[in-house]
């Protein structure tokens, strides 16, 4: 399971002040920290700055001076992407998030960050949405999944480096119950599409937005995605409960060797 930290997005509070102050130390901290709970990528987002690019490069710049761990970038605004790469070592990987797969304003947007990843030798999520917005169904996602892997294939663009982020939508909004059951078969048909299959990545978060049992209901529907093929999520690695469910659920599933310390050994193995 690829394990991509939250935490360093604008939209938290902590995130949003050190970004108006310019203080390095919380966003290093926050860097330093996820890296130390078992994190393979640092999501990076800037949130709703009024200087996106200019923000994203501090970030990325931050970031690197305090550790090792692969960035995910993370906007839907190709320019803002194209700043992150101008400063950024990818040397060690970078994860480029995220692109639909069209919008009415831009038809070929989801080339721009092939073209992006592929010139970095870089990995990159798609959302399986495109310019009529995000499917309400298992077959509209898997669709557009699909599009999104025969446009990569036409584009030289490996499988083996994309992720496809089905979207899953907050679990409280009216008539939204149903969603992470479609997210579910989603995942399993997506697994279809091509061999190598593509990555399958969700922003995990946003399944809980709002509700009062985040931990529990982010916890549940994950390992429920697991055993339904999803290999990477975007989360909260602070979160150890949920970091040990999914350690268990990869032992459950024979992707882990069973000791009587597995958690142990699944974290000494992320470090």
């Amino acid at each position: 399971m690829i394990l991509i930290g939250e935490r360093i997005n604008g939209m938290f509070q902590d995130v949003k002040s050190a970004i108006a102050s310019r203080d390095k130390t919380v966003i290093q901290n926050l860097a330093i920290k996820q890296t130390e709970a078992g994190a393979d990528y640092l999501d990076v987002n800037v949130g709703t700055s009024a200087d996106p690019e200019g923000v994203m490069q501090w970030l990325v710049e931050t970031v690197e001076e305090s550790c090792k761990t692969p960035l995910s970038i993370d906007s839907q605004k190709p320019a803002v992407v194209e700043a992150a790469l101008k400063v950024l070592d990818s040397s060690k990987g970078v994860l480029l998030n995220s692109s639909p797969l069209n919008r009415k304003t831009d038809e070929e947007i989801l080339s721009r960050y092939i073209a992006m990843a592929k010139s970095r030798n870089g990995k990159l999520i798609a959302l399986a949405m495109d310019k009529g917005g995000v499917p309400q169904s298992t077959s509209g996602r898997v669709e557009i999944a699909a599009a999104i892997v025969e446009k990569a294939l036409a584009e030289g663009f490996s499988t083996e480096n994309l992720f496809i982020d089905p979207i899953i939508l907050p679990v409280n909004v009216p008539g939204a119950q149903a969603q992470p059951g479609f997210i579910l078969e989603a995942l399993m048909q997506i697994r279809l599409l091509s061999d190598p299959a593509p990555h399958t990545t969700v922003g995990l978060s946003n399944v809980s937005q709002g509700t009062s049992e985040r931990s529990l209901i982010n916890r549940t529907f994950l390992v429920m995605a697991i055993a339904a093929g999803l290999d990477s999520a975007i989360l909260d690695v602070f979160d150890k409960e949920l970091v040990d469910a999914v350690a268990t659920a990869e032992m459950l599933l024979n992707k882990q060797i069973y000791s009587d310390s597995f958690l142990k050994a699944f974290r000494s193995m992320r470090r």
